[in-house]
């Protein structure tokens, strides 16, 4: 009796694992995934350090390797902060703002970004105007019309991010979620350890 006990409190231990690994895998794939910012290009809405939360289900159930989506809710709106496929690198994920939607003509004329021929606001955009940091000059683009199913995306930091200026534009079945939360946030150019953690970061929702 005490080994066949001992074997059934291994198979529960195993099982409860197995378990909890199917229902991770489930929610990273399907819920929410956690990612890392690693470049400037989404400043200052998202810094260098900030780890955030992506809302994978909002766009609809997205099925790995095939692309195809079930029980969509709502496709991507203009200002939404969205994690995607990067089309020149598929290994690799990038985080950009949605600026165009599919069918739409979108031109930049000197810092203005025009959507059918009409002035878009843009509060999220911010120029440096430091030609040390900034990348070859997009201050003028387009007119270009994006196809169906697509986006042309932009990041925040306009002088230093390749987005749908440089590489095109990103397909709705490539689209993995959208930002919505900064759950952590860590400045490892701080020079002290109390410093370090942006503990004013910390909660703060993605606009």
């Amino acid at each position: 009796m005490p080994k066949m006990s001992k074997k059934s409190k291994a198979r529960e231990y195993i099982e409860t694992f197995v378990i909890a690994l199917l229902v991770a895998l489930f929610v990273r794939t399907f819920v929410v995934q956690a990612f890392k910012i690693p470049s400037g290009s989404m400043e200052p809405t998202l810094l260098v350090g900030d780890h955030i939360l992506v809302n994978k289900f909002i766009y609809g159930i997205r099925i790995p390797i095939i692309g195809k989506r079930l029980f969509t809710l709502k496709k991507p709106h203009r200002g939404d902060v969205i994690v995607f496929i990067y089309p020149r690198d598929r290994s690799k994920d990038f985080i950009k703002r949605v600026i165009g939607l599919g069918g739409e003509k979108v031109e930049i004329r000197g810092h203005k970004i025009y959507i059918n021929d009409r002035l878009l606001e843009d509060p999220w955009g911010v120029y440096s105007n430091d030609p040390f940091w900034s990348l070859p000059s997009k201050e003028n683009f387009g007119p270009v019309i994006v196809p169906p199913e697509s986006l042309f995306v932009l990041g925040d930091n306009r002088d230093n991010s390749q987005d749908s200026r440089y590489w095109g534009f990103v397909p709705l079945k490539d689209v993995l979620g959208k930002a919505f939360i900064i759950y952590w946030s860590w400045d490892w150019r701080a020079p002290s350890l109390l410093y370090k953690v942006r503990w004013k970061r910390i909660g703060h929702f993605i606009h």
